[in-house]
């Protein structure tokens, strides 16, 4: 007998394979050991095998429950419990996302079905299908897979789905839903300015209403929510730091200031000599049109609700004009089109995010520093922005190379 892995699977001197598994049912430990599948074939690969013994696994669940007469749920039931009870404190986004993947995917296909019926290699095919099939983004179908890991986990800890269901679903390395596997020519690249598109954007941004949160991208990395979202009392002029405390969002068609979405977003970034410079004539102006322009700002000015579910003047924000109409992320749609039809240029405020993050990198800032600047809760995305590929990057490497 050959070595037992810890899937429960090991091959036998024949070439052909077998299974085992443990099962405490009833209060009575259980032991079955097996080299055929439920139809009495030989099993002939390790895959093979491992379908064959979560076909077992399950058949063992279903029996047992057939003769307690215990009630099942489906997938719907458990979605709607974990709806009601499990995500209190989410994040609007995060409910909006899981309710579009849920309404317009997943309960078409899986909702009838009883959460303990459903297989890994249904779902693994299933995202496949989407991935290949349907041809969605890589990053999209991640969201399916937690989805299921999600759904999955709420049934374990309501004890719908038995601990060895969930861990041939979800834990073991050698069964559990995975992605599928990613497409060679999958687009993950990160998107950086060159220096000459740079000095072309500082030119098309100058003196535009879009200008601040243009300088706020470009020198610190800001996400765009974080941008609009910022006061200027998160702006701090003696020290050169910003700090970033909330993000905007458009909820049921209000504008919101709501809480970061992680608690690594929440963050001090530092300021540059033309940052600062600029944000000093800013604030400046800021002072003189509440002096100059104060009816004007209370006539224009938009109520909005704060993070403490109040509402607040949008004339503290530091992206509002100066005459108090307020600036949202949806200010930068205008200038996205305008820079592609002028300047030829795919722009998008993101990408001043990865121009800023490759910059960092570039200039060999310390890994564990550039991910507290970008917000990051890993070093693993951090580390995207170090291999990202730059002209200025390449040049580094002629350079090194033409040395050696």
């Amino acid at each position: 007998m050959g070595k037992t892995d810890k899937s429960g699977v090991y091959q036998l001197p024949n070439g052909y394979w077998g299974f085992r598994y443990t099962l405490t049912l009833n209060g009575k430990k259980k032991d079955v050991k097996r080299t055929k599948d439920e139809f009495g074939q030989p099993l002939k690969t390790e895959k093979s095998a491992l379908k064959a013994r979560e076909s077992a696994i399950r058949a063992e669940y279903e029996n047992r429950y057939k003769k307690a007469d215990k009630p099942r749920m489906t997938v719907k039931e458990v979605y709607q419990e974990y709806c009601q009870n499990g995500r209190s404190g989410k994040a609007y986004a995060t409910i909006k996302k899981q309710d579009s993947l849920w309404n317009n995917h997943i309960a078409s296909k899986f909702g009838k079905r009883f959460i303990d019926d459903i297989s890994v290699s249904e779902v693994d095919d299933y995202l496949a299908f989407i991935y290949y099939d349907e041809g969605r983004a890589y990053k999209y179908v991640e969201s399916f897979l937690k989805m299921f890991y999600l759904i999955f986990g709420q049934a374990y800890s309501r004890n719908y789905l038995d601990v060895d269901i969930y861990s041939t679903l979800c834990l073991n390395k050698g069964t559990k839903i995975a992605m599928p596997k990613m497409k060679s020519d999958e687009d993950t690249e990160i998107v950086i300015f060159n220096p000459d598109e740079l000095e072309r954007l500082d030119g098309y941004f100058n003196g535009t209403n879009a200008q601040t949160a243009y300088m706020l991208g470009r020198y610190c990395g800001v996400r765009i929510n974080e941008c609009y979202g910022l006061k200027w009392d998160d702006i701090d002029l003696a020290n050169n730091t910003i700090r970033i405390e909330r993000q905007m969002q458009y909820q049921d068609g209000l504008i919101k200031l709501v809480p970061l979405k992680t608690h690594n977003a929440r963050r001090t970034i530092y300021m540059n000599s033309r940052l600062k410079e600029y944000m000093q004539k800013a604030y400046e102006q800021y002072l003189e049109s509440e002096r100059t322009l104060a009816e004007q700002r209370q006539q224009n000015q938009t109520m909005v609700i704060g993070t403490n579910g109040k509402q607040c003047s949008s004339l503290s924000l530091v992206n509002t004009l100066p005459n108090g109409k307020i600036q949202t992320v949806n200010s930068m749609k205008y200038h996205t089109r305008m820079i592609k039809e002028r300047l030829g240029i795919t722009f998008k405020y993101h990408y001043l995010r990865h121009t800023y993050g490759t910059r960092l990198a570039e200039l060999n800032t310390p890994t564990h520093l550039l991910c507290s600047q970008m917000g990051h809760g890993s070093g693993r995305v951090t580390e995207q922005y170090y291999i990202a590929v730059s002209k200025r990057g390449i040049d580094v490497l002629k350079d090194k190379v033409d040395n050696l």
